[in-house]
Protein backbone atom coordinates (compact mmCIF):
# COMPACT_ATOMS: atom_id res chain seq x y z
CA UNK A 1 0.00 0.00 0.00
CA UNK A 2 1.63 3.21 -1.14
CA UNK A 3 -0.92 5.67 0.14
CA UNK A 4 -4.58 6.51 0.58
CA UNK A 5 -7.24 6.04 -2.05
CA UNK A 6 -7.66 9.47 -3.62
CA UNK A 7 -11.31 8.98 -4.53
CA UNK A 8 -12.58 8.67 -0.95
CA UNK A 9 -14.49 11.77 0.14
CA UNK A 10 -13.97 12.41 3.88
CA UNK A 11 -17.37 14.13 4.09
CA UNK A 12 -19.05 10.93 2.87
CA UNK A 13 -17.25 8.87 5.49
CA UNK A 14 -18.15 11.42 8.16
CA UNK A 15 -21.82 11.32 7.16
CA UNK A 16 -21.79 7.52 7.36
CA UNK A 17 -20.29 7.60 10.86
CA UNK A 18 -22.66 10.34 12.03
CA UNK A 19 -25.67 8.33 10.86
CA UNK A 20 -24.27 5.04 12.17
CA UNK A 21 -23.98 6.33 15.73
CA UNK A 22 -27.60 7.52 15.65
CA UNK A 23 -28.74 4.20 14.21
CA UNK A 24 -26.83 2.23 16.86
CA UNK A 25 -27.43 4.67 19.74
CA UNK A 26 -23.66 5.04 20.13
CA UNK A 27 -21.70 8.03 21.48
CA UNK A 28 -20.85 11.03 19.32
CA UNK A 29 -17.76 10.43 17.12
CA UNK A 30 -14.48 12.02 18.17
CA UNK A 31 -12.23 13.55 15.53
CA UNK A 32 -8.72 12.12 15.43
CA UNK A 33 -5.75 12.89 13.15
CA UNK A 34 -6.42 9.65 11.26
CA UNK A 35 -10.21 9.97 11.05
CA UNK A 36 -12.93 9.30 13.60
CA UNK A 37 -13.16 7.32 16.84
CA UNK A 38 -16.38 5.98 18.33
CA UNK A 39 -16.28 4.74 21.93
CA UNK A 40 -19.00 2.13 21.45
CA UNK A 41 -18.47 0.44 24.82
CA UNK A 42 -20.09 -2.92 24.02
CA UNK A 43 -18.64 -6.39 24.67
CA UNK A 44 -16.70 -7.34 21.57
CA UNK A 45 -17.05 -3.81 20.20
CA UNK A 46 -15.41 -1.45 22.64
CA UNK A 47 -13.96 1.14 20.25
CA UNK A 48 -13.98 1.65 16.48
CA UNK A 49 -11.53 3.74 14.51
CA UNK A 50 -12.77 4.81 11.08
CA UNK A 51 -9.93 5.72 8.73
CA UNK A 52 -10.79 7.37 5.38
CA UNK A 53 -7.17 7.36 4.14
CA UNK A 54 -5.21 4.44 5.63
CA UNK A 55 -1.44 4.39 5.10
CA UNK A 56 1.23 2.08 6.52
CA UNK A 57 2.26 4.81 8.97
CA UNK A 58 -1.32 5.31 10.16
CA UNK A 59 -1.82 1.57 10.68
CA UNK A 60 1.46 1.22 12.55
CA UNK A 61 0.37 4.05 14.83
CA UNK A 62 -3.13 2.69 15.46
CA UNK A 63 -2.01 -0.86 16.15
CA UNK A 64 0.64 0.40 18.56
CA UNK A 65 -1.88 2.30 20.69
CA UNK A 66 -2.91 0.74 24.02
CA UNK A 67 -6.01 -1.21 23.00
CA UNK A 68 -8.31 -3.85 24.41
CA UNK A 69 -9.83 -6.83 22.59
CA UNK A 70 -12.92 -5.66 20.76
CA UNK A 71 -11.16 -2.63 19.26
CA UNK A 72 -12.16 -2.31 15.60
CA UNK A 73 -10.58 -0.65 12.60
CA UNK A 74 -12.82 0.32 9.67
CA UNK A 75 -10.45 1.12 6.83
CA UNK A 76 -11.35 2.64 3.47
CA UNK A 77 -9.21 0.28 1.42
CA UNK A 78 -9.43 -3.33 0.20
CA UNK A 79 -8.11 -6.12 2.46
CA UNK A 80 -5.14 -6.93 0.26
CA UNK A 81 -3.81 -3.39 0.71
CA UNK A 82 -4.10 -3.14 4.49
CA UNK A 83 -3.77 -6.72 5.80
CA UNK A 84 0.04 -6.85 5.36
CA UNK A 85 0.39 -3.92 7.76
CA UNK A 86 -1.71 -5.39 10.57
CA UNK A 87 -0.12 -7.52 13.33
CA UNK A 88 -1.30 -11.15 13.75
CA UNK A 89 -3.40 -10.17 16.79
CA UNK A 90 -5.77 -8.31 14.43
CA UNK A 91 -8.39 -10.46 12.71
CA UNK A 92 -9.05 -9.13 9.21
CA UNK A 93 -12.67 -9.63 8.15
CA UNK A 94 -14.03 -10.19 4.65
CA UNK A 95 -14.33 -7.31 2.17
CA UNK A 96 -16.99 -4.65 2.58
CA UNK A 97 -18.09 -1.80 0.34
CA UNK A 98 -19.13 1.73 1.17
CA UNK A 99 -21.83 2.55 -1.36
CA UNK A 100 -23.63 5.76 -2.24
CA UNK A 101 -26.66 6.76 -4.29
CA UNK A 102 -28.59 9.93 -5.08
CA UNK A 103 -32.14 9.74 -3.76
CA UNK A 104 -35.08 10.49 -5.99
CA UNK A 105 -36.60 13.79 -4.84
CA UNK A 106 -39.71 13.26 -2.76
CA UNK A 107 -42.98 14.14 -4.51
CA UNK A 108 -44.56 17.26 -2.96
CA UNK A 109 -47.25 15.20 -1.26
CA UNK A 110 -44.66 13.16 0.65
CA UNK A 111 -42.38 15.92 1.89
CA UNK A 112 -42.16 16.23 5.64
CA UNK A 113 -43.99 12.98 6.39
CA UNK A 114 -42.40 9.90 7.90
CA UNK A 115 -42.92 6.21 8.41
CA UNK A 116 -45.73 4.39 6.65
CA UNK A 117 -47.17 7.62 5.26
CA UNK A 118 -44.03 8.44 3.27
CA UNK A 119 -43.66 4.86 2.03
CA UNK A 120 -47.31 4.56 1.04
CA UNK A 121 -47.40 7.92 -0.75
CA UNK A 122 -44.27 6.89 -2.67
CA UNK A 123 -46.07 3.74 -3.82
CA UNK A 124 -44.11 1.26 -1.68
CA UNK A 125 -46.27 -1.72 -0.76
CA UNK A 126 -45.72 -5.16 0.73
CA UNK A 127 -46.03 -8.20 -1.53
CA UNK A 128 -48.84 -10.68 -1.00
CA UNK A 129 -48.48 -12.55 2.27
CA UNK A 130 -46.54 -9.80 4.02
CA UNK A 131 -47.26 -6.61 5.94
CA UNK A 132 -44.98 -3.58 5.76
CA UNK A 133 -44.44 -1.64 8.99
CA UNK A 134 -42.39 1.57 8.96
CA UNK A 135 -41.78 3.47 12.18
CA UNK A 136 -39.58 6.42 13.10
CA UNK A 137 -38.39 7.00 16.64
CA UNK A 138 -35.50 9.00 18.10
CA UNK A 139 -34.26 9.81 14.60
CA UNK A 140 -34.16 6.18 13.44
CA UNK A 141 -36.56 4.82 10.82
CA UNK A 142 -37.10 1.05 10.86
CA UNK A 143 -38.82 -0.80 8.02
CA UNK A 144 -40.07 -4.32 8.69
CA UNK A 145 -41.79 -6.89 6.52
CA UNK A 146 -43.83 -9.30 8.63
CA UNK A 147 -45.61 -12.51 7.70
CA UNK A 148 -49.27 -13.03 8.54
CA UNK A 149 -48.06 -14.98 11.59
CA UNK A 150 -46.01 -11.98 12.75
CA UNK A 151 -42.64 -13.49 11.81
CA UNK A 152 -39.92 -11.02 10.86
CA UNK A 153 -39.13 -11.73 7.20
CA UNK A 154 -36.95 -8.70 6.39
CA UNK A 155 -35.93 -5.47 8.03
CA UNK A 156 -33.61 -2.48 7.82
CA UNK A 157 -33.11 0.90 9.44
CA UNK A 158 -31.95 4.37 8.55
CA UNK A 159 -30.84 7.62 10.18
CA UNK A 160 -30.34 10.99 8.49
CA UNK A 161 -27.08 12.90 8.95
CA UNK A 162 -27.40 16.36 7.41
CA UNK A 163 -28.63 15.72 3.87
CA UNK A 164 -27.46 12.09 3.83
CA UNK A 165 -29.50 9.00 4.71
CA UNK A 166 -27.39 6.30 6.36
CA UNK A 167 -28.88 2.86 5.78
CA UNK A 168 -27.98 0.18 8.32
CA UNK A 169 -28.66 -3.43 9.30
CA UNK A 170 -30.64 -4.52 6.26
CA UNK A 171 -31.29 -8.26 6.41
CA UNK A 172 -33.71 -10.89 5.14
CA UNK A 173 -34.46 -14.12 6.99
CA UNK A 174 -32.97 -17.12 5.21
CA UNK A 175 -36.35 -18.73 4.48
CA UNK A 176 -37.68 -15.53 2.88
CA UNK A 177 -34.85 -14.69 0.49
CA UNK A 178 -35.10 -14.28 -3.30
CA UNK A 179 -38.57 -12.77 -3.04
CA UNK A 180 -37.64 -9.12 -3.48
CA UNK A 181 -38.16 -8.28 0.19
CA UNK A 182 -34.84 -6.47 0.54
CA UNK A 183 -35.84 -4.22 -2.33
CA UNK A 184 -39.12 -3.32 -0.61
CA UNK A 185 -37.30 -2.53 2.64
CA UNK A 186 -34.79 -0.32 0.82
CA UNK A 187 -37.49 1.55 -1.07
CA UNK A 188 -39.43 2.17 2.13
CA UNK A 189 -36.33 3.54 3.85
CA UNK A 190 -35.22 5.75 0.98
CA UNK A 191 -38.75 7.09 0.43
CA UNK A 192 -38.86 8.11 4.09
CA UNK A 193 -35.38 9.62 3.84
CA UNK A 194 -36.29 11.68 0.76
CA UNK A 195 -39.47 12.88 2.43
CA UNK A 196 -37.33 13.97 5.37
CA UNK A 197 -35.08 16.07 3.14
CA UNK A 198 -32.20 13.68 2.42
CA UNK A 199 -30.60 14.10 -1.00
CA UNK A 200 -28.35 11.06 -1.06
CA UNK A 201 -27.65 7.83 0.76
CA UNK A 202 -24.66 5.92 2.06
CA UNK A 203 -24.26 2.44 3.50
CA UNK A 204 -21.64 -0.26 4.01
CA UNK A 205 -22.46 -3.56 2.33
CA UNK A 206 -21.26 -7.14 2.35
CA UNK A 207 -20.49 -8.72 -1.04
CA UNK A 208 -23.99 -10.27 -1.07
CA UNK A 209 -25.61 -6.97 -0.13
CA UNK A 210 -23.62 -5.14 -2.78
CA UNK A 211 -25.38 -7.17 -5.50
CA UNK A 212 -28.80 -6.06 -4.24
CA UNK A 213 -27.87 -2.41 -3.86
CA UNK A 214 -26.33 -2.19 -7.32
CA UNK A 215 -29.65 -3.27 -8.84
CA UNK A 216 -31.22 -0.31 -7.00
CA UNK A 217 -28.76 2.23 -8.40
CA UNK A 218 -26.15 2.31 -5.64
CA UNK A 219 -22.46 2.47 -6.59
CA UNK A 220 -19.29 1.58 -4.71
CA UNK A 221 -17.62 4.65 -3.24
CA UNK A 222 -14.73 2.72 -1.72
CA UNK A 223 -13.89 -0.84 -0.75
CA UNK A 224 -13.55 -1.25 3.00
CA UNK A 225 -11.81 -3.59 5.41
CA UNK A 226 -12.81 -4.33 8.99
CA UNK A 227 -10.26 -5.67 11.46
CA UNK A 228 -10.74 -6.47 15.14
CA UNK A 229 -8.17 -6.89 17.89
CA UNK A 230 -8.66 -10.40 19.24
CA UNK A 231 -5.81 -10.50 21.77
CA UNK A 232 -4.26 -7.92 24.04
Amino acid sequence: MTGALKTVRPETVRAWVDGWVVSRNAPTPVREPWGLRVDVGLPGHMVRHVVPAPTPATLRHLTALPSVPGTWLKLCAPPEEVAPWLPPSWDVQGPEYMMTAPLDPAPPRTRGVTGMTAAARAGVAAPTGYTLAVTTRAGVTVARLLTTAGEMAARGQMAIAGATAVVDQVETASNHRRRGLGTIVMRALTATAAAGGAADGVLVATPAGRSLYETLGWAVHTPMTAAVLTAG
